[in-house]
């Protein structure tokens, strides 16, 4: 940067003049920029747009960053009428601005916390933003109290606080009951830390934490939250349903497989328990990215498999009682019917 760019800087602030302002600023991020400091450069022109910004790593105390941006998703995740309405419920808060912003998201691991909170930027139109616990979280003795606290003036001093979503993701690295910790009094500083800072969070913020350990959360900053949602309301025909949707969309983007909702709807109904949309998710991922390429039909394969351990698919006598037609058992054996109905009529004494 010139000396030529500071005078002008000043001047154009004094006469008012903020289309200059902004012109100058932006040929000094530029000037960055071609001098290989892209983060300086990226951060003078966040503060020139609507963007949040963050004072580069370089300008801070000890150079820690706690906050990092996250994309939201366009990939609906399919959930619950009652969940959905919840969700439905925190979009609506978020939108009218009536300082309802600190939600309590928990539930089971891949019940959808994180990816709904995701969807709810989206939804919103605000920017996200993870907190993350390895640079809060520190070894020496009071030190996390104090990141939690530079943590907090970090998101209170955003340019756009209407802009932003904060997600503590698992915040039970931060806050498990002070009681029952083994480190009692570190992580009782901790807690108490986020207790503070939590009550004196900017309300244009919206902040949404998530847990899986929701009972072990200490009770003081369960009662900080606005609202709770709890994510582990699925039932069965829930997970049906959900793993039919996402089978659907999956298939769109494998071309040389072939579509047998009837088929797969019977093998899914073979599981003791069906895991909730995260596993389930990458469980039908991995059924059709591993499948032998030109059998239409190995995904569906792969997938009794998980369903059913314990079962060969050459044991037509057990698909049969599973109630699979003779069609559905070729498709997953690979043997002619023919031989399936002989073989099955062998086995009844027929």
């Amino acid at each position: 940067m010139k000396k030529r760019n500071v005078i002008n800087l000043i001047k154009y602030h004094e006469d008012k003049n903020e289309s200059a302002f902004r012109t100058e600023a932006s040929e000094i991020a530029r000037g960055f920029e071609a001098a290989g400091d892209g983060e300086l450069a990226a951060y003078i022109m966040a503060l020139i747009s609507d963007a949040n910004a963050f004072v580069p790593q370089t300008l801070g105390e000890d150079g820690k960053d706690f906050l990092r941006p996250l994309e939201s998703t366009s990939a609906p995740l399919p959930l619950p009428d009652a969940i959905a309405m919840d969700v439905t419920g925190v979009c609506n808060a978020i939108s009218h601005n009536i300082g309802v912003n600190k939600f309590l998201f928990q539930g089971p691991p891949g019940s959808g916390k994180t990816q709904t909170s995701r969807q709810i930027a989206r939804i919103t139109n605000r920017d996200l933003y993870l907190v993350d616990f390895n640079a809060v979280i520190d070894s020496k003795l009071g030190q996390t109290g104090k990141n939690i606290g530079r943590l907090f003036a970090e998101i209170n001093d955003m340019r756009h606080p209407d802009k932003a979503v904060v997600l503590f993701d698992e915040i039970d690295a931060l806050a498990l009951d002070r009681v029952n910790n083994h480190d009692v009094r570190e992580m009782g500083r901790a807690t108490s830390a986020l207790l503070k800072e939590l009550d004196s969070l900017n309300e244009q913020v919206v902040l949404i934490a998530t847990t899986n350990l929701y009972a072990a959360l200490d009770k003081a900053l369960v009662r900080r939250f606005d609202s709770i949602i709890d994510f582990g309301r699925y039932s069965r025909d829930d997970l049906l349903e959900i793993s039919e949707v996402m089978l659907s969309g999956l298939l769109d983007k494998f071309k040389n497989v072939a579509r047998n909702m009837r088929l797969f709807r019977k093998i899914m109904n073979q599981m003791p328990e069906i895991p909730y949309p995260g596993e389930l998710e990458n469980m039908l991922r991995t059924s059709l990215a591993f499948s032998k390429p030109g059998d239409l039909y190995d995904y569906l394969r792969r997938l009794y498999s998980q369903a059913c351990p314990d079962t060969s698919i050459r044991d037509y006598a057990q698909l049969s009682q599973q109630g699979f037609t003779l069609r559905e058992i070729e498709v997953l054996s690979q043997v002619p019917k023919t031989t399936i109905s002989r073989e099955l009529r062998e086995v009844r004494g027929e």
